[in-house]
Parts: structure tokens; C-alpha cells; sequence
């Protein structure tokens, strides 16, 4: 199964936080193996943001995690034009546009999206969902 994974969901697997449960973490490190572990681009970008307002702290600079991320074999998936369209076309869905890309992005690649993010997991769209806390 490809999964694109959510902000805090990459967050937690690269450094190995405890908070993600060991069903996501075993689906991820199945995904890495056969090639399938998405990240968006947009995420970049949200951590920066993140740090920028202290709700997270700063371990490593943001391009060389994403470099790492690269060499390991994480697929990078950009923000096209067709995803921003979809993103902002979702219906019944909440305003963040993090969110709204990365739940975009998941259904242009045919993947899950792994999050533990409520307002997501609760959405009745038809991306299909890995709940990171399990």
C-alpha cells in the first residue's frame, strides 16, 4: 500500500517517537520497503513554519532531513497545479491548507495518508486513512 504521510507522522517515524503506534509504524516500514512512503513537499514547508512559531523544536536543518529523506529512498511528491486545484475543491473539509494539500496529494497518488490529525480521520471523503496513533 503507498502512504503519504502526514506532517507529524514523519515527524514522529524519523525520530522515533513513541506516539506512533506500532500498526502505522510496521505499514510504514512496509511502504519504505517496496519503494511506496510519500512525503508532499508542502510538508517543508509547514515544519519551517512550525519551528519559525516555536510548536516545534528544531533537531536538524529542514533541507538536510529532506536530503536524507531523499537518499533513503522517501518519494518526494511535488505540489502541482492539479493537487492545489483538488485541495481547494474538497468538500465538507476543514480550512487548514496544509491539510487540504496533503489530503489532495494522497488521493492524486492512490495512497493512504497516515495522520492522527482528528479532523482528517473524521472527514467523510474518500481518501483512505492510517490512523498514526495505532
Amino acid at each position: 500500500m503507498r502512504l503519504l504521510l502526514d506532517t507529524h507522522a514523519i515527524i514522529w517515524l524519523t525520530q522515533d517517537e513513541p506516539r506512533l503506534g506500532q500498526k502505522a509504524r510496521a505499514a510504514c516500514e512496509s511502504a519504505f520497503a517496496a519503494s511506496d512512503l510519500l512525503i508532499s513537499t508542502v510538508t517543508y514547508y509547514e515544519i519551517v513554519d512550525l519551528v519559525r512559531k516555536k510548536r516545534l523544536e528544531r533537531v536538524i536543518d529542514v533541507e538536510q532531513w529532506r536530503q536524507r529523506l531523499l537518499q533513503i529512498g522517501v518519494v518526494e511528491i511535488p505540489v502541482s497545479g492539479a493537487i492545489a486545484v483538488s485541495a481547494a475543491r474538497l468538500e465538507e473539509f476543514h480550512k487548514d491548507p496544509w491539510d487540504r494539500i496533503i489530503v489532495a496529494t494522497a488521493l492524486a497518488e492512490t495512497s493512504a495518508v497516515v495522520t492522527a490529525d482528528e479532523d482528517i480521520l473524521d472527514w467523510r471523503g474518500t481518501v483512505e486513512r492510517v490512523d498514526a496513533r495505532c
